[in-house]
């Protein structure tokens, strides 16, 4: 068997504060928000560098995606119980049975998911993160990427999944 090496980042700034709700046909809980925590596991063989990918790459790109998260409303583009309208007033509406909000388009992202669990934010994460280190060659000795969200100290969920897997 070949020697596995891995990476672990959970730094402090790797986090973003959202709201959202869950909502599926029938329940929708209250909007709500967290202060999300992310970590990044990467295993793989070393590289001719010595790494099995650089530190200071996945903490710049984590903190890309997370950026783009921070002190939003989460909205789940591919929800099967929300109607989700951009306005022209500039406004993003959702509907949810006899529910509707409205939020300014600048204080939500839509992002290609379902539901905004931490499961799905996890997956959402792995999904940026792998195209944006594939896209810079980066996964040449990495075997697995591994994302994990945390909602709340102690209360995490992770996506894992093999480098090249669908």
């Amino acid at each position: 068997m070949t020697a596995q090496f891995s990476i672990h980042v959970a730094k402090e700034n790797l986090k973003f504060s959202a709201a959202h709700f869950i909502a599926y046909p029938g329940f929708r809980e209250p909007l709500h928000g967290h202060n999300y925590q992310v970590g990044v596991r990467v295993e793989g063989a070393l590289a001719g560098t010595g790494y099995v990918i650089d530190f200071g790459l996945i903490k710049s790109l984590t903190k890309a995606i997370v950026d783009r998260l921070n002190e939003r409303t989460i909205l789940p583009a591919k929800s099967d119980c929300l109607k989700i309208e951009q306005l022209a007033s500039g406004q993003v509406r959702v509907a949810y049975e006899n529910d509707e909000f409205r939020f300014p388009a600048e204080d939500a992202v839509l992002i290609p998911i379902v539901h905004s669990s931490a499961e799905e934010l996890a997956r959402y994460i792995w999904d940026e993160l792998h195209q944006a280190l594939a896209s810079r060659g980066a996964l040449a000795s990495a075997t697995v990427l591994e994302i994990s969200v945390a909602e709340a100290p102690g209360q995490s969920a992770m996506f894992r999944r093999q480098i090249g897997a669908a």
